[in-house]
């Protein structure tokens, strides 16, 4: 790898200059004249913009594509195909948003001219770019670093790991817990005969530094904020990631793979589908609560009406990685009754029947709208629309000790609703329940995500309407 930065450089470099190469050319009058003399263009304006309106033009075209191909730009290592069919997925993806800002810009149109005309040549030009400058998937010798948290798990890792091992990352603070006869400081080396080549913290350094090719993640419990930024700066930097079999969740890697060492099947979301997913939590969010309105004004009165208390009720939540965080409900039952009477319930659990449910309560849960003070929540980012359903955190621990894998759950953040909550899974069946969440973690995209909601949208009409129908 070439330090990273000179793909980066190369790649920005090379979509900037034949976006604008293409751009320049499309807006000749003769290329123009020529290209409507095709029947199915013959219909569109030939006008090639000339000073301010070429340089507002040019710039537009080279900045949509140049942050479309966002992605592209890390230095992963790609095959042919695959570089070439990335490429070309941007391109359509760029040539959408021109259509999209020349069709909403009324004080300057984009011509539809050139997005028709500049499609062609980026579709040959940018994926050619990047096949010539791709980085080699490695046929073998890899460059391997370990990175880890526990030196037993590191020695172990580092007996399986063929070609050239560089050293290893750890934390100084699983270094002193080893009870090591020599201090270790960044490049000294270790019990486990490898040379320690500093702190998790240096892991991108590492990787530039020492040009490497892949990563054995040798953690010894992988639902750690620390496994995913090791698995985050692999992406980043295009460096393969693997683990050991015996080391790591098998939530994580690829089930089917030959050997003890196995590609990390996960990765980071990519930018564009993370600001989609955010995006979208945002936008729902705040279109469910200004529509909403109304519903919560009428809600918040019968429920003081119904027994003058509260209207909220409060709880804690288990989040990404075993962290907690707080959140709202429209209150279903009576002041207080967990206090009164020591039992805690999953609010899945409950149902309509318990004795504590107010007859407001019950019409709420019923047709899922104490749910809806939650937006809140996904608004300040603390949950998503999409994720597994957040337990309380007393019952994720009596959960834990019945069902093994549970904590993996909080690989992601945690949803309004998920596959669990789509299939009606609740609380009462863990085991069922974390098979769907799993299958989550593993195939989440945002393609996913919306065909989640689509489907829980439906559910809770079906549910109000059943309400009514029984009233």
């Amino acid at each position: 790898m070439d330090s990273g930065w000179r793909y980066r450089v190369a790649s920005v470099f090379g979509v900037v200059v034949l976006t604008a190469i293409a751009a320049s050319l499309v807006n000749n009058s003769i290329i123009q004249a020529i290209a409507t003399t095709l029947p199915l263009l013959r219909r569109l304006p030939t006008d090639p913009p000339s000073g301010p309106e070429f340089t507002f033009e040019l710039l537009v075209t080279v900045i949509v594509v140049a942050s479309v191909f966002l992605p592209l730009y890390k230095p992963r290592p790609r095959r042919i195909l695959d570089a070439v069919s990335l490429a070309q997925k941007r391109v359509f993806v760029a040539m959408l948003v021109l259509a999209t800002i020349g069709y909403f810009d009324y004080t300057y149109r984009l011509p539809r001219l050139t997005v028709v005309l500049v499609t062609p040549l980026l579709l040959m030009a940018l994926p050619a770019w990047f096949v010539w400058i791709r980085k080699r998937p490695s046929t073998g010798g890899e460059r391997t670093v370990i990175v880890g948290d526990d030196l037993t798990v590191i020695e172990h890792v580092a007996n399986e790991v063929d070609g050239t091992l560089l050293g290893y990352l750890c934390p100084t603070s699983a270094v002193s817990t080893a009870k090591l006869t020599e201090a270790i400081a960044d490049g000294g080396s270790g019990s486990v005969g490898l040379e320690r080549l500093g702190g998790l913290s240096r892991i991108e350094d590492v990787l530039v530094e020492y040009d490497v090719d892949t990563v054995v993640l040798a953690f010894e419990q992988a639902d750690r904020a620390e496994f995913f930024g090791a698995l985050d700066a692999c992406y980043e930097y295009g460096v393969s990631a693997k683990a050991h079999r015996d080391h790591m969740d098998s939530v994580l890697t690829a089930s089917s793979g030959i050997g003890t060492l196995v590609d990390v099947e996960i990765e980071p979301w990519d930018i564009q589908d993370y600001i989609l997913k955010r995006g979208f939590d945002i936008i729902f969010a705040s279109a469910g609560l200004l529509v909403l309105l109304p519903v919560i004004v009428c809600i918040a009165g019968a429920i003081k009406l119904d027994d003058g208390g509260s209207i909220l009720y409060r709880q804690d939540r288990t989040a990404v990685f075993g962290e907690t965080f707080s959140i709202y409900k429209f209150r279903s039952m009576v002041e207080n009754a967990e206090d009164e009477t020591g039992a805690t319930i999953s609010d899945e659990d409950a149902g309509g029947v318990d004795a504590r449910v107010t007859p407001v309560g019950r019409i709420l849960r019923q047709t899922h709208l104490d749910e809806i003070p939650q937006l809140w929540s996904i608004l300040r980012g603390d949950m998503s629309v999409v994720g597994p359903r957040p337990e309380r955190p007393e019952l994720d621990v009596d959960i834990q000790t019945g069902v093994v894998d549970w904590q993996k759950r909080w690989f992601v953040k945690p949803g309004l609703t998920g596959p669990a909550q789509v299939n009606k899974v609740t609380g009462k069946e863990p085991s069922q329940k974390l098979r769907y969440d799993l299958e989550y973690v593993r195939d989440q995209s945002f393609g996913y995500d919306m065909k989640l909601v689509a489907r829980q949208v439906w559910n809770v009409l079906f549910d109000v309407r059943s309400v009514f129908e029984r009233r």
